[in-house]
């Protein structure tokens, strides 16, 4: 499979709504298979579609993508995931392959529950908490157009924007 371009902060495809999938075909496991290798060689740990300019509502999660045998690792492919319940609040600190150098404490859901599709188009639900409820949460919000950054207070979201806009300036 071939590896994707991820896009930076301050892309506005990252500030785009994803549509969802509505064909269930090959293309789609290629998409899928090549979401994860570029996860893999980007040593995250989740990935949204429209992280690599796709916008489709497709995400692909390993919480040990880490690991260096490959065998250890859990691949999960959620297509058109939706939160449909939430309960409790917890903070972690976050990062994310689209927005570079910079990590920030984000209030979140502690367990969530998200409907969504597997590659042949079946319905699936998945129940979640700890990191795996925070990365779906993530990953979820890209496909809204939102960042985790988004999520900060009001006046570090500003300052951290324009650093990062100065950043991307002074690479270009």
């Amino acid at each position: 499979m071939a590896l994707l371009e991820i896009f930076t902060f301050p892309a506005p495809v990252l500030q785009q709504k994803t549509e969802p999938v509505t064909t269930f075909d090959q293309e789609l496991e290629n998409t899928t298979q090549s979401m994860l290798e570029t996860m893999y060689v980007s040593s995250g740990i989740g990935l949204a579609a429209i992280q690599a300019g796709i916008l489709k509502q497709i995400i692909v999660v390993d919480l040990k993508s880490g690991e260096e045998d490959k065998s250890l690792r859990e691949p999960h492919v959620f297509i058109n995931p939706e939160i449909v319940s939430s309960s409790g609040r917890t903070v972690s600190e976050e990062g994310c392959l689209s927005v570079v150098d910079f990590r920030g404490e984000v209030e979140r859901a502690e367990y969530i529950t998200v409907a969504y599709q597997d590659l042949s188009g079946a319905a699936k639900t998945i129940e979640a908490n700890d990191m795996m409820s925070i990365c779906l949460q993530h990953e979820i919000d890209h496909l809204n157009g939102i960042l985790f950054i988004d999520r900060l207070p009001l006046l570090k979201q500003k300052m951290v924007k324009k650093r990062l806009k100065k950043l991307a300036n002074d690479d270009a």
